[in-house]
């Protein structure tokens, strides 16, 4: 059956509803009044003339055209009693009755009834005097500074007053002054809560609620939140600051309670319930109730909806909404700016021009929603209201959602525009320590393989056990009973290490001198773990030419870092190995022994009680593990170890502070040990805070930290925003600030902090019982702590977000391999390609490359050039779909079809081709067979402008590859294709990034 709708509304809000049903396959006809030229535009839309503040014109005229849902976009129509309207005539309205609708057009009885329902919201009381009010501001118990005309007041009746002055004045001019008329003749005086606003809508058939993903709008006309209230600059969804208990707080202990609180009530609700909260200390509260769909929620809300918008309404209003037929998308983020007049939002201004609006609209996952606009006589689009578009991006990161949405207002343009560039900032960081997707393992370093590995060859070691031999590998350090062999009562510990890819920093810096601290600190410090004091040191060296300089910074280092410990470098082994390392290059090991009395061996696993506190001991850094992960950050970031640190509060350079040695901790815990009051040490090395704490900790038993006890230096939080990097990674990866715990009694915690004073220890947790399905290490506060000061680094990621990327259409006709590497490499931001892939055109249907372009993502279309007379016809046929998608390269990508001239020449300078031999040599389309044929050695591939003449375009990149006895065409090929997928997406990084530009006597001009 087709269904046909009526919307009601005129705005962005309502642009979004009539854009999502008109995806419904249900839904054949959908009006709207009054509408607005963009939502004239959506595909099944007529926009209707009446007056919808006449309930029985609307009323009537829907049962005269057959209309069988209204939707109710602004609330004043449903206090109104639209709703009561329609009902009586028979006509399903997804939006609540007018008795419903008091829950947001009377804040005195939504306040008094969240009282009565024991919904939490702030404390409050209602005046209709303003000499009373202004008493109660003055004598609150409580920071009385939110004053809130009672009834509606189109978004604007709500005054955050700085303070209670400003507060008496807000009071004089609603109850004296009538500054909203009606609406203004009672007011509620509420307390100001602290915490971030968060929104959370959901849909409702009057008994089940079915919550949407949070969303956070952004109320101030300013960036930095400053300047006056608004109807909102823009928004954004799913909003992380809410996380998952205080959503099911919100769901249960707010939602489910005000349906169910309203049918008890006899009062039904069906719609949108829209709850605006604050985020406490105390947990989420209610600021206001709103009684539809908000706006600019909406427009970022519904786009991530993947269910039919239409069956979810039509169930509301049949009483059978059903929660897990409401489906979301997944990893997916929306961020919308809004574009607001001049003078909003005292004022606006209309009848400004509005440019660029298609050449957003024409973006895969971009859309502008059209909140006040019209068209001139002369077809143009004009401003048309206060707030004017909302530019929305999806994304799969909410950092580069926002680039984009901001990006899309900065192009679209029209004079006296304002829009907010701040859009979503205060969520991003959170978001990346929630969806961050970069890890060590894909920088190279797999932690539960090496945790595989420990597993898989315990029983080997064992194998080689002597007398004396105790424990097992997987601890910090090796453990021998010397007595077991004849000594007395001491044991030694031995530990081995080395300093990681930590080197290969030190040697794009050529600095040596500190990675020798390093590499006794990895040692020494593990060895400490077991409470042994270090003994001695020795160190392997190893080198492809020894350079005696490099070596000896690098000795002179291992010396200090024994000076820190207190133990003596008593040897090593110097070995120069050539062709297994680069030139000034080399690798570390260390091996360390220390020596304690069997008594005071740690850790004391079965001495560990619930309720023992945690002591922390600062880091100085990154230390000496993470280092992986750290270079492919900085490759993220386009960023050299020479350029100054953004994180540095000294002005280092980035190599100088990844550099600073790991921190060595005996000399500062040796006293602590020794009052046999320290029942473990950990180590954090490799695996962060999560990984090593538990190799200390009896099986049944857990640790509980505050993250708000210690300073985590700034470095982590550039780390983990530049990187993308989310809260669990950086907690098994990075020190986080903590480089050693220790582990005592409550009773016994100021003892022990008196012997590590020169450490500045600080109490940071407590240990807990564990049981299965548990955090074992659990981290509080961490999102917290960290987030204040990612947010600092959040603008230049924005920035560089931001920056537009040179629009590519790819040509295909078969497997599409070097599509791959292209699509491969456009994705991964380390590279910096400068480009994206906008679209895919294939002139063979059903080819592997198609599927590969939309697994993707990205547009593809067919075009069979059997279809057309001639070349000409069917490349112009191709250049509408380039043009269409506004291509600005051209890769021909296995192509099978020769080009016609006139569309070579229209893209000279834009149109890049592999092929597969070294050029000038072996042109044409039999190139291996020819290579093979003529008997050279060394063939490879070549990127190149396209030309007219086959294959003689200017040369942007080769590669060789060499030519093997015994090779066939199919071997030779498969050798080629591995180079030519490294060096296309090369070469398109040049042209796209004006690294090189194609002159008209067809050489090159290299820009870098």
């Amino acid at each position: 059956m087709q269904y046909a709708v009526l919307v009601i509304g005129s705005g962005g809000r309502e642009h979004a509803i009539a854009w999502k049903l008109s995806q419904s396959p249900y839904v054949n006809k959908i009006y709207v009044s009054p509408g607005n030229s963009g939502i004239s535009s959506v595909d099944k839309v007529s926009l209707v003339k009446l007056n919808v503040k006449d309930n029985k014109e609307v009323a009537t005229w829907s049962k005269d055209n057959k209309v069988n849902l209204v939707i109710i976009g602004p609330e004043e129509y449903l206090a109104n009693g639209l709703a009561d309207e329609l009902k009586n005539v028979g006509i399903n309205c997804f939006g609540p009755q007018k008795a419903a609708s008091k829950i947001e057009a009377n804040k005195y009885w939504a306040k008094e009834f969240m009282d009565k329902c024991q919904i939490p919201t702030a404390r409050w009381k209602g005046f209709v005097n303003a000499e009373e009010a202004k008493k109660f501001v003055e004598s609150a118990p409580f920071p009385a500074l939110v004053i809130k005309a009672s009834g509606l007041a189109a978004g604007k009746g709500v005054i955050v007053a700085k303070d209670k002055e400003e507060a008496c004045k807000a009071i004089d001019e609603i109850l004296t002054d009538r500054k909203f008329g009606s609406a203004g003749e009672s007011i509620v005086v509420e307390e100001l809560l602290e915490g971030e606003e968060v929104s959370v809508l959901a849909f409702t058939d009057g008994k089940t609620i079915v919550p949407m993903a949070p969303a956070q709008d952004h109320k101030r006309i300013f960036d930095g939140d400053t300047g006056p209230n608004t109807g909102g600059m823009g928004a954004y969804c799913p909003c992380p600051l809410l996380n998952k208990a205080d959503y099911e707080v919100v769901k249960a202990d707010i939602l489910q309670k005000t349906v169910d609180g309203l049918r008890q009530e006899q009062i039904s609700f069906v719609g949108v319930l829209y709850a605006g909260l604050m985020l406490t200390k105390e947990g989420p509260k209610v600021l206001e109730f709103n009684c539809r769909f908000g706006d600019p929620e909406t427009q970022v809300v519904l786009p991530l909806l993947k269910s039919d918008l239409f069956s979810i309404m039509k169930a509301c209003c049949e009483g059978s909404l059903v929660e897990s037929e409401v489906i979301w998308e997944e990893n997916l983020f929306a961020v919308g700016v809004i574009l607001a007049s001049r003078g909003y939002p005292v004022s606006s201004s209309k009848g400004q021009v509005i440019i660029g609006v298609d050449d957003i609209s024409c973006e895969t996952n971009q859309f502008v929603f059209h909140s006040g606009t019209s068209i001139s006589s002369e077809g143009e689009l004009l401003t048309n209201g206060g707030r004017v578009l909302i530019t929305v991006s999806l994304a799969p990161s909410l950092a580069l959602a926002a680039a984009k949405a901001t990006h899309a207002a900065r192009i679209i343009s029209f004079e006296g525009k304002q829009f907010r560039t701040d859009i979503a900032h205060k969520g991003i960081a959170r978001s990346i320590l929630h969806h961050g997707q970069l890890t060590y393992k894909s920088s190279g370093v797999d932690i539960e393989a090496g945790n595989s590995l420990v597993s898989a060859i315990k029983p080997t070691t064992y194998s080689t056990q002597r007398l004396g031999t105790m424990g097992s590998i997987g601890s910090f350090g090796g453990l021998f009973d010397i007595k077991a062999t004849g000594y007395k009562d001491p044991i030694l510990i031995s530990g081995t290490d080395g300093v990681g890819t930590k080197l290969k920093i030190a040697f794009e810096c050529k600095k040596h001198n500190t990675v020798g601290i390093d590499l006794v600190a990895m040692c020494v410090n593990d060895v400490l773990a077991h409470g042994a004091e270090p003994l001695f040191f020795l160190d392997y060296f190893a080198c492809g030419k020894l350079n005696i300089d490099i070596a000896s910074n690098v000795i002179n280092g291992i010396s200090e870092g024994c000076r820190k410990a207190g133990c003596s470098l008593i040897g090593g082994e110097t070995a120069e190995m050539p062709d297994m390392y680069s030139n000034e290059e080399y690798d570390l090991a260390g091996f360390a022994v220390g020596i304690v009395e069997r008594n005071d061996l740690l850790p004391r696993v079965n001495d560990i009680k619930e309720g023992d506190i945690v002591i922390g001991l600062s880091s100085s850094g990154v230390h000496s593990n993470g280092f992986s992960l750290v270079r492919k950050i900085l490759k993220l970031a386009n960023k050299k170890y020479s350029d100054v640190a953004p994180f540095s509060e000294n002005n280092r350079t980035i190599g100088e502070e990844l550099l600073e040695p790991t921190k060595i901790y005996v000399k500062g815990v040796i006293p602590a040990l020794r009052t046999n009051l320290v029942k473990a040490f950990a180590h954090i090395t490799g695996g962060g805070l999560t990984e090593n704490i538990p190799r200390i900790l009896p099986k049944d038993m857990g640790v509980v930290l505050d993250a708000k006890t210690w300073i985590i230096q700034p470095i982590f939080a550039w780390l983990a925003t530049v990187g993308e990097v989310n809260k669990e990674e950086m907690l098994r990866t990075f020190n986080c600030g903590i480089g050693a715990i220790l582990i005592c009694s409550e009773r016994d915690k100021d003892k022990v902090l008196s012997k590590l004073q020169i450490e500045n220890a600080k109490i940071i947790g407590h240990i807990i019982n564990y049981k299965k399905n548990q955090t074992r290490i659990h981290v509080k506060n961490f999102e917290e702590a960290l987030e204040l000061k990612m947010r600092q680094y959040i603008p230049d990621i924005i920035s560089q977000l931001s920056k537009p990327l040179k629009k590519v259409g790819v040509l295909i006709s078969g497997s599409g391999t070097n599509l791959q590497s292209l699509i491969d490499a456009t994705k991964d931001r380390s590279q910096h390609i400068g480009a994206e892939i906008v679209i895919v055109i294939s002139n063979k249907p059903n080819v592997e490359g198609l599927k590969r372009a939309e697994k993707a993502g990205i547009k593809t279309v067919v075009i069979k050039h059997t279809d057309y007379p001639n070349r000409d016809a069917f490349d112009a046929a191709m250049n509408v779909e380039l043009n269409a998608f506004g291509v600005e390269i051209v890769c021909l990508a296995g192509f099978m079809r020769i080009l016609s001239d006139n569309f070579v020449n229209q893209w000279r300078g834009a149109l890049i081709n592999v092929h597969p031999s070294l050029l000038p040599s072996f042109k044409g389309a039999h190139a291996h067979r020819d290579v093979l044929a003529a008997g050279v050695r060394v063939s490879g591939c070549t990127v190149h402008f396209v030309e007219p003449d086959i294959d003689s375009g200017a040369i942007i990149e080769q590669a060789a590859v060499p030519v093997l006895p015994h090779d066939t065409i199919e071997t030779l090929q498969e050798r080629v294709k591995m180079v030519e997928h490294c060096i296309f997406p090369l070469a398109l990084k040049h042209l796209a990034t004006g690294r090189i530009q194609l002159n008209e006597d067809n050489s090159i001009t290299w820009n870098y």
